[in-house]
């Protein structure tokens, strides 16, 4: 009789859960990277800006050139502001993602230990009863001689 685990359904709907979890986990990661690598940009741009100025600042200069300067620099400080608060509320919701991944990761733990389980018990169950029916042959063996 082959082993059958009860509760195989559960423990594969357990997986799907888990599997999707850790996908949104991923794209929340994957977000949070990438809007890093944007604020690094827009910080790098911010000190771009600011040193062009202060090097048109020692020659004279249009002023057309120096608001242009200054127009690029509160721009990039304004998508700078909006990202800062992006990158806080992706920082909560991986927070919450990562406890429900870990949930979903537990759930299906406790599964998969319960199968390990169960098979193990059905395998000893398994060798005790082929190791009974040698014993017994040998026994029939010697009993017939």
């Amino acid at each position: 009789m082959p082993f059958r685990f009860p509760l195989a359904a559960v423990l594969l709907v357990r997986e799907h859960a888990e599997q999707r979890e850790e996908r949104a986990l991923k794209k929340l990661q994957l977000d949070m990277s990438r809007a890093a690598r944007e604020l690094e940009e827009l910080n790098a741009e911010i000190a771009r800006v600011q040193t062009a100025r202060e090097q048109a600042m020692q020659v004279p200069i249009p002023a057309v050139q120096l608001q242009a300067y200054e127009g690029r620099a509160e721009a990039a400080t304004e998508k700078k502001k909006i990202l800062v608060v992006q990158i806080q509320k992706l920082r909560l919701e991986l927070a919450e993602q990562m406890k429900v991944y870990q949930a979903s990761h537990r759930d299906r733990e406790a599964l998969t230990g319960m199968l390990e389980k169960q098979r193990d018990e059905y395998d000893q169950k398994q060798s005790r009863a082929q190791q009974k029916q040698l014993d017994d042959m040998f026994m029939a063996r010697r009993h017939r001689k």
